[in-house]
């Protein structure tokens, strides 16, 4: 009984030879070799995310230049900057700072409410 199940297996390999091959060898090139479809594809979303990335910085850093080159040819500037993003300001002058950030306000409303 062994043996016939044996040469049914043995003959539906023969018979079938060159379509195993070419099923195992598009199974192994394409899903377990290190270079199969897969990595290949997840290789080419990782490309396209970086290309992104790097688009991204060259934006950022046209702007920085753009900055940077305002800031040496004009001195007003600085006094800009220094007023805009560190919030300083002149001995005359004085600085009201609105936030939109719906968070902070609920808490400190929370903080006090409970106090």
């Amino acid at each position: 009984m062994l043996v016939s199940r044996f040469n049914i297996i043995l003959s539906f390999i023969s018979h079938y030879k060159y379509l195993i091959v070419i099923v195992g060898g598009i199974l192994i090139v394409g899903f377990l070799d290190e270079n199969s479809f897969l990595k290949r594809v997840q290789l080419e979303w990782q490309i396209s995310d970086l290309k992104a990335e790097i688009e991204k910085y060259s934006i950022q850093n046209e702007i920085s230049t753009q900055k940077l080159r305002e800031l040496k040819r004009n001195p007003n500037a600085i006094k800009k900057i220094a007023r805009e993003n560190y919030f300083m300001k002149a001995d005359d002058e004085d600085i009201f700072v609105l936030s939109d950030d719906q968070a902070t306000q609920q808490s400190k409303s929370t903080d006090e409410a409970t106090e």
